[in-house]
């Protein structure tokens, strides 16, 4: 099966409580293996895949500061357990067959590389997944923009945001039945409407640098397969015609 997408390399973006499977917090195993089943779906089209994982799971800084704690004392033990996720993941995309590294922007050399943009390009060009772990290695800043950062780094013809959803909407669909689903959105239109897709920064990154922002359901069998081939639901955030 070859792609039909024209996509060359792709970053995908999966938040840590896309991991939790059904529980509470934690990483559900299942969980973690069908995603790295859905990343394999893509390698094996013949496209580049790089990936970004939260960290909410396990641990959020934002919650942390809210609780009294220091805000970047709360964000390093977040990108913290965004490593451990990165682990996981790297661990079940292997045995999955396909080749991965993990890179992280906080230096640990026992336990996986330190990011380096052209190592990590040489990956990728090897046909190794790479997972980049420990958001942008910055307190303050999301790891939404730490995936828009890495996809701009890396040269990405897409951005993959993986969600509960498929797609944008004007608000929470599962609150509010209402809510109507976007199928095209441009960055101007995401700013400006205050859409809850990424924040500010990672949007104006993308922006910047012409990295369309394809919003899926991360839960549908194949979705990010589908989403690369222009397939299945979701919403594409590109640059106006």
């Amino acid at each position: 099966m070859g792609s039909t997408a024209g996509f060359r390399r792709v970053l995908l973006k999966v938040s840590g409580e896309g991991l939790m499977g059904q529980g509470e917090y934690g990483l559900d195993p299942a969980t973690v293996q069908r995603i790295a089943g859905e990343v394999k779906s893509v390698h094996d089209l013949g496209v580049q895949v790089c990936c970004v994982v939260g960290g909410g799971n396990i641990f959020r800084g934002v919650s942390g500061a809210a609780s009294g704690m220091e805000r970047a004392a709360a964000d390093h033990m977040g990108m913290l357990a965004t490593v451990i996720n990165a682990l996981a993941l790297q661990n079940a995309i292997e045995q999955q067959g396909v080749p991965c590294r993990v890179q992280s922007a906080i230096s640990m050399p026992t336990v996986c590389e330190t990011y380096i943009r052209r190592r990590a390009i040489r990956h990728l060009e090897k046909g190794r997944v790479v997972i980049f772990a420990a958001g942008t290695g910055n307190p303050f800043f999301t790891t939404d923009t730490a995936a828009a950062l890495r996809a701009v780094e890396m040269g990405c013809d897409a951005l993959l945001k993986a969600t509960q959803v498929d797609g944008v909407y004007t608000a929470d669909p599962k609150t509010s039945p209402d809510a109507e689903r976007y199928e095209r959105l441009t960055f101007h239109e995401v700013l400006s409407r205050d859409l809850k897709v990424m924040d500010a920064a990672a949007i104006a990154l993308c922006r910047e640098n012409r990295v369309p922002i394809l919003v899926f359901d991360l839960h549908q069998d194949r979705a990010v397969a589908d989403v690369v081939c222009g397939q299945g639901r979701f919403t594409i955030i590109a640059e106006g015609e």
